[in-house]
Parts: C-alpha cells; structure tokens; sequence
C-alpha cells in the first residue's frame, strides 16, 4: 500500500505503514540481552517480540502492572529493531508486489490512473478515521484503559464501538462510490468511459476501510503492550495474496505495454475483478493476521456495548479538531489527484502519455521507502512510550525521547534524501523493471522533487504525534491549515507556468514544501508545551548529518556517471549500478559521520552489529 497523503504524515496503517537508532550510549549488558540509550528509562526487560516480560493475566493480556508502565519501560532499540525486521520483510515483499502491478497495467495510462484513484480512495478515507478518531484517540484510551480497575471492560467497549462504526462507515463510503470518484475527477480530461471504470475499480476497492480500520485496531492494542513484531511482519500477507493474484493476472492477460493501457475496449470485467479484487483480499489477510498475534498475547476480545466508562467524552474536542485537520488535508489530496488526472490524460498524441496518478504513486512508493524501514519504526516504539509519560507529567522524559526521536531519524533521512537524488534513476529503473526508458523518465524526477522533504518528514511525523499525545487538535488544524494552503498555491501556480507534463514533479515539489513548513510551525508548538526541545543538539546533528550526505552525494553521483548508470536499456545494469553506488554512498557517509563524531550512528548500528557477532 503506498501513501496518498499529500501532507507529510504517516496515517497510512502499515507505516508501520509502514529502524533502529538509539539515543547516544554505549551499548549494556553481553551480546543478546537488551540494551538502552542512557538516560533512557526503558532498562526493563525485553522478551522475544520486544515486549515487557513482566507477567500477563492470561484472561486478558493486560500487565499486572498496568499498560502504561510496560510501554515506557520498552526499549526503543530493542523495539524498532523487532518493527524494522518486519518492516523490511514487508517493504521487500511489496516492492515485488509494485513491479507485478506495474506488470499488469503499467505506470501510466488510463487503466493505470483509474485503478489508482480507486484503490487510493480507503487510504483517503481511513486517514480521516485514522488520523481523525484513531491515532488521536485511542493509543491514549487504551493506556489509560489497561491502567482502570475495568480494564478488561473498558477496552472491550472501545474496539466493539471501533469496529461497529468501522463496518458502518465503509458500508455507507461504497454507496457513495460514485459521487467520491466523481470529486477525484473533476477535470474534462476524464470521459465517461474512464470515470465510470474508476467507479467499479472504487466498488471492489472500498471495502478495504474496514479491513484498515480492524489493522489499526487490533495494532494499537498490541502496540500499547510494547508488542510490535506482528503489526510490522502484517502486511507481508497482504503482499502475499497480491503475488498470487496479480501473478495470476499476468499469467491470463500478459503483460501491460510500455505507455500503459488507454484503450478501454481491450480491458475485461474479469481483469476488473481480478485486479481490484485481489487489492483488497490482501488488505483482509493483513487484519486476519493481527486477530491471530492478539490471541497469541492471551487478549480476548468479547463484543460489549456501552459508551459509559470508556473516556471518550473527554476525547471529543480534539477529535473534533483533529477531523478538521484531516478533513482539509484530504481537500488538498483531491485537488493533487485532480491535477494529476488532467495530467496523465491531456496528451493528444496517443503514443506520448503524461505522468499522472499512478506515476506519481510508483514515485511515492519508491520515495517512502527509507521512511517507512527506519523512521516509522522509530516512531511507532517512541510513540506509546511518550504518551504514557505525558500521562504520567514527566516532561523531562518526553523531551529526551523527542529528542532522541528526532535525532535518530535525522541520520537515516539525510542519507535518504541524498541517496534518491543521486540514484533516482538507476533505482526506478531497478525496481519498476517493466517501465521503459520514457517510464523511468517520468518517475524519477518525481521522486527527486520529493527527495528534499524526506529530510522533515520523520520529524514533523513524530511532533504531529506528539500533539495526539497532549490531546491538542486545535494547533493540528492550525497548522494543517497553512500547510494545505502552501501545497495548493504552489501546485495551482505550476499548473499556469508550466506544461502537464511537468505537473508531477510540481506536486512532488509542492509535497516536499509542505513537509518543511509542518515541520517548522510543529516544532515552534511542541518547543512551548514541553519548555524546549533540545534544539541546539538535534540542529549540530542534522548540520553533520548533511555534510556527510553531500559528501556520499558526491562519490555517488561520479560512481553512476562511470557507469553510465543513466542508460535503463538493461534491468540488470540498473540494478549493478544502484547497488555500486549505494554502497559507494553508504561507505562515504558512514566515514564522514565517523569522522564528525555523530555519536546516533554508532548507537543506531550497535545492535545489529551485535546480533550479527552471535
């Protein structure tokens, strides 16, 4: 599943969705028990799947000792080293999952775009469930939950009202198919014929809401008990049923050609059927997963009804902001799909086809990569362990795991950034092997333009939770506001200086702008509520961090032009390219920041480095 969200946030269900790094400290103990940055109030004990080994009632799963307590004793090595192992079998099952799907309708084409719009649509949707109800409200619920004297109760009544309102909210969004594909498609580029294949792409795609929804759900609760193994490996099924079925699309129809399909007389109900139905089967045996990983914790889960007791009135008013904020976020993501459509379908020549939705997708699959192995990793153990000390008022314990967050991300997305610039177009042509040269042509500058945003986006991510933590939607909106109306203006502006073939790469720029600015007005917020930030420390680690990138950026970008790795004409160039010159760039950035003594490096390599003595 990839991002649809036109503003830096991570509302995608499986960031996990979609690392590891630690605050600065020498590893403790032997080789194989666990470990904690000093200063760190994480030191208890670990078990196998990076949660507290203190005892669990087995009618329940809830520590005899609380949540909460659990949560902030969970270490963020340990933890994120455990997310980042699945996050990778994910990540690398679902790059063989985008290179089939490419495969079957290519990259660009009405086919392509229609299927986009469509199977975007439940992202879109579940962000305002997600961001809206569910990150805001129900990682603090459910610690306040296991802390009650009605634990058992009270989480019962919570997932029983998710889950109802879930099933009725995706029941109602299909209905409303139509009038939803409608709004995506705005611009008379779009004929009958095309809307109205998006509109059947949208009826298949919908239903996976629900099935985000009981993912997130069930997540969360697992998340909550310092649990995190499953919630990374999940959507490894997901891409599992969609090997077989897209596989199986292949092997019935071929393959798409190069400039996609546009011709909607050769396409079938049954491929319909196939494609879309398969995109969301994957999405169920995703949440299956998780109902099976909740069992194993010895949590049951009994239907109750009740909304008495379960402390969502005192909810109501950042939910209620919160909703705003998503709500106008997803007013710029429908005038970016829009921009995009008019693009990919306003060529007149029928042998040059535009990057559109679905191009811009492939970029942002590719772009989110580095964000969703490392950052999201560290975000997803950072969060509940902060939420629980700002319940507990210890802000000095929230500001050195904000800054530990920060930093740690900073030294993997300043690498990141660099390394997708320079090795744009050797990668795509890497990992979308199916695209020709003018496909890899237009994907790659996409991801370019993005390429400068990675640098803000873990960190506007983890401030963004921390707002979800204080329980304050009013300065979310405020901030979303400013960040919606930057991204559109600029978009809007391209699209009257330059041609629609270059509209894409303006959206990944105008992506990448808005990044930075939620980032400077969140951390301006977060700096008041927690008396500072660590600033002065978390700015020398991004300035070193990016003298080193330059440097890797550098020997990189002579290492590509050597081998002349702008030359796609072979898959398998491409790829010797791309791991030559990653490795070129990994060697020179970790030299670098060796000799700047980035202390984050050493700290974020030593437990993989241990476990790769044992």
């Amino acid at each position: 599943m990839t991002s649809t969200s036109a503003f830096p946030d991570d509302s995608r269900p499986d960031l996990p969705g979609e690392g590891d790094a630690t605050d600065p400290g020498s590893p403790t103990g032997a080789a194989g028990t666990s470990w904690h940055p000093v200063g760190d109030p994480a030191a208890g004990r670990t078990g196998q799947d990076g949660a507290s080994t203190e005892s669990t009632d087995s009618a329940d799963g809830i520590t005899d000792d609380g949540g909460a307590d659990a949560v902030r004793r969970t270490s963020l090595g340990r933890g994120s080293v455990i997310m980042t192992l699945g996050t990778v079998a994910s990540r690398a099952s679902g790059l063989i999952r985008a290179m089939l799907l490419v495969a079957c309708v290519g990259a660009m084409g009405t086919v392509a775009n229609a299927f986009d719009i469509a199977n975007k649509l439940p992202n879109m949707l579940f962000a305002l469930i997600s961001a809206g109800v569910l990150q805001a409200v129900l990682i603090p619920q459910i610690l306040r939950a296991m802390n009650a004297r009605n634990a058992r109760e009270r989480l019962d009544k919570l997932l029983t009202l998710s889950g109802l309102g879930l099933l009725l909210l995706t029941a109602v969004l299909v209905v409303a198919a139509p009038l939803i594909i409608w709004l995506s498609t705005l611009s008379g580029a779009w004929d009958a014929d095309s809307r109205h294949l998006a509109v059947v792409f949208a009826y298949w795609c919908i239903p996976q809401v629900f099935f985000y929804g009981l993912y997130m759900l069930l997540g969360q609760v697992l998340n909550a008990q310092g649990r995190f193994g499953a919630y990374g490996i999940a959507p490894v099924a997901n891409n599992v049923v969609s090997l077989i079925g897209f596989g199986a699309f292949i092997a019935v129809w071929g393959t798409a050609p190069s400039l996609g399909i546009s011709d909607l007389s050769t396409w079938s109900t049954a491929q319909t059927a196939v494609l879309a139905g398969t995109a969301t089967l994957g999405i169920a045996a995703q949440a299956l997963v998780l109902v099976f990983a909740l069992r194993r914790t010895g949590f049951r889960w009994r239907f109750r009804f009740g909304l008495r007791g379960i402390g969502l009135r005192a909810a109501g008013t950042v939910v209620g902001w919160t909703i705003g904020a998503v709500v106008l976020e997803q007013v710029g993501v429908l005038f970016l799909t829009n921009i995009l459509g008019a693009a990919g379908q306003s060529s007149t020549d029928p042998d040059v086809v535009f990057a559109g939705n679905a191009a811009y997708t492939n970029a942002m699959t590719i772009y989110l990569l580095p964000h969703s192995l490392v950052v999201v990793s560290i975000v997803t153990v950072l969060f509940p362990r902060m939420t629980a000390a700002v319940q507990a008022g210890d802000l000095p314990g929230v500001r050195r795991d904000m800054s530990l967050g920060m930093r740690s991300a900073g030294v993997f997305s300043v690498f990141s950034a660099a390394a997708l610039i320079v090795l744009a177009v050797p990668l795509t042509a890497s990992l979308l092997p199916t695209l020709d040269a003018e496909g890899v042509g237009a994907v790659a500058p996409i991801i370019q333009a993005m390429s400068i945003g990675i640098i803000a986006l873990g960190a506007t991510v983890l401030v963004r939770r921390m707002y979800f933590a204080f329980e304050d939607g009013r300065s979310i909106f405020g901030i979303q506001v400013i960040a919606t109306v930057s991204m559109v203006v600029v978009l809007w502006g391209a699209t009257r200086l330059l041609p629609p073939q270059w509209w894409a790469v303006a959206a990944g720029g105008a992506y990448a702008l808005s990044t930075w600015i939620s980032l400077l007005l969140r951390v301006r917020g977060m700096r008041r509520k927690l008396q500072g930030m660590d600033g002065r420390r978390v700015l020398q680690l991004y300035v070193r961090a990016l003298v080193g990138a330059l440097i890797a950026a550098l020997l990189g970008w002579l290492t590509v032009r050597l081998l002349d790795g702008y030359d796609v004409s072979s898959w398998g160039h491409s790829v010797l390219v791309t791991a030559v010159a990653g490795i070129v760039m990994v060697v020179g950035y970790v030299l670098a920041l060796k000799v700047l003594h980035v202390r984050e490096l050493d700290d974020a390599l030593a437990p993989v480095l241990r476990r790769l003595k044992r």
